[in-house]
């Protein structure tokens, strides 16, 4: 079969990491990498078209009911948080198939791994938006500013008890997540120690009507001493500490591009170019570039293996299925469901799985069940206008993928003469679920 250029190839790779999968014409137009980041990392994403054209629904806060509530109080209540949380979840799916530029959404994504807060602890949508809409804001510009408002966060405070640690009963739980999995690493130049006085120094935080506010009699205003650092330490210092370690800017910088670049971490060199993007400044957008144009991914293909949030939408928005519909939306929310990554749910605070974990045979068969329905609202007229003979590229360029494996083209020779099957198969090859 026909390949695409090497240019083209590099491009489409950009392209598909940086967003949800990339359909041919997205490609095409596409002639420097670097400069569509920089103008997508830039933009407004509320200015984006399909941002608009999907505003977020607004969640009033929910009162959980009190221990004399009835049986039939709680399960109006249950019914009602369940609504909410499946509307945002939904809301969440259209904007990522809708937006024309799907940098900032994947980012908002990457960002809600990385701070793993999930709606079965947190049980409310006003929390869970409003964290959502923190991440997209913030998910660009310096890493401490993100970082401090991540730790006042009412769904965070929620989902790690944050608002239940008091100066006369501490809770660790923020802390040392904090530490372990948001900036340092496992064990990586804090101590037991650390964790503690950490705990001290966040102390005081509650959650009011879904908002959060410090109370200062809650909080332990004595001296604490974390990480070298001693006074009367609060939340800012706390995380002023921590980012300062030299420790947090790798752990970042590596971490996110194994969400961006590979399953694995990255080489030395690597990781040292992508560090000093960061800077003092803690810089993620220069970050996130410095990963997408580094050496080592440009000349690097099929290193990850796509989740299904990736592999779904991307394929939604390729081949265009509408989610307008709720069955349609809610058929896609079940999917994800099934195959074991809806967003707002994360299965712990470590994030979702990444990797191979993703490519078993039961995941193989849930996909193609789920896409042979999805293509029955799909737009294949780039598949089906092309010639029997150019079926196999068209199905190719559709979908981003500039070149197919001789196993791989074989098969899908076989259904040239049915468009829809053809589809179905191509998204299920090596080739688009890996980039």
């Amino acid at each position: 079969m026909a390949s695409q250029s090497a240019q083209w190839m590099r491009s489409a790779r950009v392209l598909r990491r940086s967003g949800f999968g990339a359909a041919g014409p997205e490609i095409d137009a596409v002639s420097d990498p670097a400069a569509y980041l920089r103008a997508a990392l830039a933009a407004d994403p509320e200015a984006d078209p399909g941002a608009r054209a999907t505003p977020m629904p607004q969640f009033s806060f929910v009162a959980a009911p009190d221990r004399k509530a009835t049986a039939d109080q709680r399960h109006r209540y249950n019914t009602e948080i369940t609504a909410q949380l499946n509307e945002l979840t939904v809301w969440w799916l259209r904007r990522m198939a809708a937006v024309q530029v799907p940098v900032r959404e994947k980012l908002t994504l990457l960002w809600h791994n990385h701070f793993a807060t999930s709606a079965v602890k947190v049980r409310s949508a006003a929390e869970m938006a409003g964290q959502n809409r923190t991440l997209r804001a913030m998910g660009v510009g310096d890493f401490s500013t993100l970082a401090y408002a991540m730790l006042t966060d009412p769904a965070m405070l929620r989902w790690l008890d944050g608002q239940t640690n008091t100066a006369k009963a501490p809770n660790e739980n923020l802390s040392r997540e904090f530490m372990e999995l948001f900036a340092l690493g496992h064990g990586n130049g804090y101590t037991e120690t650390d964790v503690r006085q950490g705990a001290r120094a966040l102390t005081g935080w509650t959650i009011k009507n879904g908002a959060a506010a410090f109370d200062p009699k809650r909080h332990d205003a004595g001296t604490k001493t974390l990480l070298g650092v001693t006074g009367p330490l609060g939340v800012r210092e706390f995380c002023d500490a921590v980012l300062s370690r030299p420790e947090s800017a790798r752990y970042v910088a590596g971490r996110m591009w194994q969400q961006l670049a590979s399953d694995d971490p990255p080489s030395q060199a690597a990781l040292e170019r992508i560090t000093t993007a960061y800077g003092p400044g803690r810089d993620l957008g220069a970050m996130i570039t410095a990963i997408l144009t580094d050496p080592e991914f440009v000349g690097a293909r099929d290193t990850v293996a796509h989740a299904p949030v990736e592999w779904l939408i991307g394929a939604v928005r390729a081949l265009r299925v509408p989610l307008s519909s709720d069955t349609e939306a809610h058929r896609v929310m079940g999917v994800l469901r099934t195959l074991g990554q809806l967003p707002f749910y994360p299965p712990n605070v470590g994030g979702w799985s990444s990797g191979q974990a993703w490519m078993s045979t039961a995941a193989a068969q849930i996909r193609l069940t789920a896409i042979t329905a999805l293509l029955k609202g799909a737009d294949l007229s780039p598949i089906s206008s092309a010639s029997s003979n150019d079926r196999v590229d068209a199905a190719g360029h559709l979908l981003g993928v500039g070149a197919w494996s001789d196993r791989s083209a074989k098969v899908l020779r076989t259904a040239v003469g049915n468009p829809a099957r053809l589809a179905a198969i191509a998204v299920n090859t090596p080739e688009y679920l890996t980039s």
